[in-house]
């Protein structure tokens, strides 16, 4: 596939168009021009975002993880009384350590992050033998846009933890890779971000139960839903602590995201199949951000997108999200020491068993950190996407149209298109702020989204748009 250039076809209604709001509200491009050629996709850096990703600290990440470590277990099922709290033993202690050091951010920034928790009594179920308490803990850092703070971008890492038997209550159960390296990445985002200012809001968010069945993530999620909020995505990361085991790859970590949305519905199937649009879920785009983040910012590990829900055998909280109709991605190290995850702390044959810091990548962790850190920030200042956005299919053509609703604070968009084969968007072509346009491009051959573009450069998520008769 080549640039295209294009020209003004349409002269007249341009003119017009331009004496009455010096907008053209209907373009068809065409090859042949120099000017506006399509190019590849890419999302410029924010020096503001790059300054904070410097802020991230792997020794302050380190010190957060040992202090996790050190609660000696965090399963979920474990104390929560006073005088376990007090004694800094079990998920109860942990839950109150958290807490605490999101409200040390707060007043570092002068109130910016609202603390709040999400607590409920879990019924007994599998795994979970008895009625229990579980409680997420979660930061919001809300948009200084009126409109914009009502879209949601939040980070989350499951703070509870579990060893051999997923019900012993005393036993060790470090848990510093699985997931103490989640929640630390929650904590250090929450402490360089808070420091700025975004349109959009963030929620820093550590959930526990998810060992015994995502029980706090499944929580908060149906009360996002519940309550209507606009999660535009959630990030979750999950054993993201780099063992220093055999066969690691400390400069990428995977990017999980699910293809054919779990919350479609029968009709949703119908028009996926129809159109070939098993990989372009909500999810799917915002895995593909991710990785143009990644080329903008120098986060030191770039993503290595998976497209799949979660491995093999195992799962995760991102797909509690994902349950409620939200964008989510899970973010996992490059090769996983499964000697070091739900396991007794012991040594047999020569083989050292148990999740323990010592195996951790302190400086992977925070690298993992800032590219959660830029992803954040970048969606957070962004527009929101546009909505409405359609695909003419009134007629046979070999033209393509599409149309759209603008979005509040967006200064421009952008079209963009991949071959039907290709994993990642191809190329994108700068239209300007306008909301139809024709391209001299063939819908049949190739895969459209649509994106927002504020007058900084900031990108949203795309759209891919539906067709209309």
């Amino acid at each position: 596939m080549h640039p295209q250039n294009h020209t003004l076809m349409d002269a007249s209604h341009c003119k017009l168009a331009r004496s009455l709001r010096g907008l053209c509200l209907g373009l068809v491009l065409t090859a042949g021009a120099a000017s506006m050629a399509a190019q590849e996709p890419a999302i410029p850096a924010d020096p503001q975002i790059a300054g904070a990703l410097r802020q991230v600290s792997a020794e302050r990440i380190r010190s957060n993880i040992e202090k996790l470590v050190s609660f000696q277990t965090r399963l979920t099922l474990s104390a929560q009384d006073p005088a376990s709290i007090a004694a800094g033993h079990g998920i109860g202690a942990a839950r109150e350590w958290i807490k605490s050091e999101f409200e040390r951010y707060a007043k570092d920034c002068d109130g910016c992050l609202a603390v709040q928790t999400d607590s409920f009594t879990e019924t007994p179920r599998d795994r979970i033998p008895q009625p229990t308490i579980i409680t997420n803990v979660y930061a919001v850092l809300k948009g200084s846009d009126a409109a914009s703070s009502k879209r949601i971008v939040l980070v989350t890492g499951h703070y509870d933890s579990r060893n051999s038997n997923v019900l012993d209550t005393t036993g060790l159960a470090p848990g510093a890779n699985d997931d103490a390296s989640g929640a630390a990445v929650s904590l250090e985002c929450a402490r360089v971000l808070s420091k700025l200012k975004f349109p959009g809001t963030i929620i820093f968010l550590t959930v526990a139960g998810e060992e015994q069945g995502l029980n706090g993530s499944a929580h908060f999620a149906k009360m996002a839903k519940a309550e209507g909020w606009n999660v535009a995505a959630a990030l979750n990361n999950d054993i993201v602590g780099g063992d220093r085991g055999p066969g690691q790859d400390a400069s990428v970590v995977r990017v999980f995201s699910e293809g054919v949305p779990v919350a479609a519905t029968d009709a949703d199937l119908r028009l996926i199949r129809n159109l070939g649009g098993e990989s372009d879920s909500t999810s799917r785009q915002l895995a593909r951000y991710t990785a143009e983040v990644g080329r903008s910012y120098d986060a030191g590990v770039k993503p290595m997108l998976i497209f799949r829900l979660d491995r093999y055998l195992r799962g995760g909280d991102h797909y509690s999200f994902n349950e409620e109709g939200f964008a989510a991605v899970r973010f996992t190290e490059f090769r996983e020491d499964f000697n070091h995850e739900h396991q007794n702390i012991r040594t047999e044959n020569g083989v050292e068993y148990g999740d323990l810091p010592k195996f951790v990548n302190f400086d992977y962790v925070a690298n993992v950190a800032r590219l959660n850190a830029a992803t954040l920030a970048s969606l957070a200042a962004a527009p929101s996407s546009p909505t409405q956005v359609r695909l003419q299919t009134k007629e046979l053509q070999n033209d393509t149209t599409l149309s759209w609703e603008a979005s509040p604070l967006a200064a421009g968009y952008e079209v963009l298109w991949r071959s039907t084969t290709s994993p990642e968007w191809e190329h994108v072509q700068e239209v300007g702020n306008i909301t139809k346009i024709t391209l001299e491009q063939s819908k049949d051959n190739v895969i459209f989204a649509v994106r927002a573009v504020d007058r900084q450069g900031h990108r949203s998520l795309p759209v891919v748009p539906l067709p209309q008769r």
